[in-house]
């Protein structure tokens, strides 16, 4: 078992290496190889207020006049034990992880970043408690009455699910209980350390947005899995050795169907930490993806990238902590 996480482990560090390789080579290779200049790209990064002594400082400390190996590794050594950047006569010292300084704001990205991982991290983790025992519990009760109204009943509401987008459940909640039945007077993060219970009841709007798409898809994959399942040998033989329903339903059934379960709730949570774009911005939450999205518009690099590789982090973080679980769930993972 050690040797296998450490397997494991190790391919997600070189994974990591790999996505943060690709970013770099994004921003910095590929236009290098367009034929454009170090003095361009600087001008590009500064934007509309672009001047002499503010592009010498860009291509100063991205060190845009260097290789790009050399590049490469100043900001690999960054995130490992920081950088030294220089804004004019003084040199700042930027801590690890060190992802650089915001264009616009000219403050430290990662800081910027751990302010908005919590919001983004509160919204997946409440979204997806909801998603995943809803989505499971009506998939199995589908199986186990196919045909009936029941069955029929939960397969419309879960391809309602599927077909309405994020942006249109959320609107409707905000829209039905903010402003015409005002439950909730406004959406807002409270932090849990603060008042756990302000936490959980400013986000249910948003969990509950979130979860309806999740919690359709988990509910039409169990239920195929659960089909599938409660047609096999073995589940015929613990019926007939006289186990109760309910032991063969969850220890021998639903065991087996969750399988496809836990590889496509750890893609979707990793994801969703990261990426939950819409949502943040419907219900105006300043998470992960709504500083992205204004980075972007901003032109705002470091941020950009910092954003990219945190997100890729969640993303195979949640990946590994599958695959141990993978492990421990079937033994003969842990020996192939």
């Amino acid at each position: 078992m050690a040797a296998y996480i450490i397997r494991r482990v190790f391919g997600a560090v070189l994974l990591l290496l790999v996505v943060s390789a690709v970013t770099f080579a994004i921003f910095f290779l590929v236009p290098r190889l367009g034929g454009q200049t170090a003095d361009q790209l600087a001008t590009q990064y500064v934007g509309k207020d672009a001047n002499p002594d503010s592009i010498a400082a860009v291509k100063q400390n991205l060190g845009l006049d260097q290789p790009i190996a050399v590049q490469y590794w100043d900001y690999i050594k960054g995130l490992v034990v920081g950088a030294d950047y220089k804004f004019g006569p003084e040199a700042t010292h930027c801590g690890a992880p060190c992802f650089g300084y915001s264009f616009k704001s000219h403050v430290e990205v990662w800081p910027q970043l751990t302010e908005r991982i919590p919001v983004s991290f509160s919204l997946a983790i409440g979204a997806a408690v909801i998603w995943v025992i809803s989505g499971v519990t009506i998939g199995v009760v589908s199986a186990l009455r196919k045909g009936r109204p029941v069955d029929r009943i939960a397969m419309f509401i879960a391809l309602a699910g599927v077909s309405l987008p994020i942006f249109f459940t959320g609107q409707l909640l905000n829209a039905l209980f903010v402003y015409e039945v005002p439950i909730w007077d406004s959406i807002e993060y409270v932090p849990f350390t603060q008042n756990p219970a302000d936490w959980a009841w400013h986000l249910i709007l948003p969990w509950v947005s979130l979860a309806f798409l999740f919690s359709a898809l988990y509910a039409r994959l169990t239920r195929a899995g659960m089909l599938e399942t409660m047609g096999e040998d073995y589940i015929r033989t613990a019926r007939a050795k006289g186990l109760k329903e309910t032991t063969v339903v969850t220890k021998h059934g639903l065991r087996a169907a969750l399988t496809p379960i836990v590889t496509i709730f750890g893609m979707d949570f990793g994801t969703l930490v990261g990426t939950a774009v819409l949502t943040e911005t419907v219900f105006s939450l300043q998470g992960i993806g709504a500083y992205a999205v204004q980075s972007i518009k901003d032109n705002d690099l470091p941020i950009v990238m910092g954003v990219t590789l945190v997100a890729a982090f969640f993303i195979v973080f949640c990946n590994l902590v599958v695959d141990l679980v993978y492990a421990a769930i079937d033994p003969r993972v842990r020996y192939s």
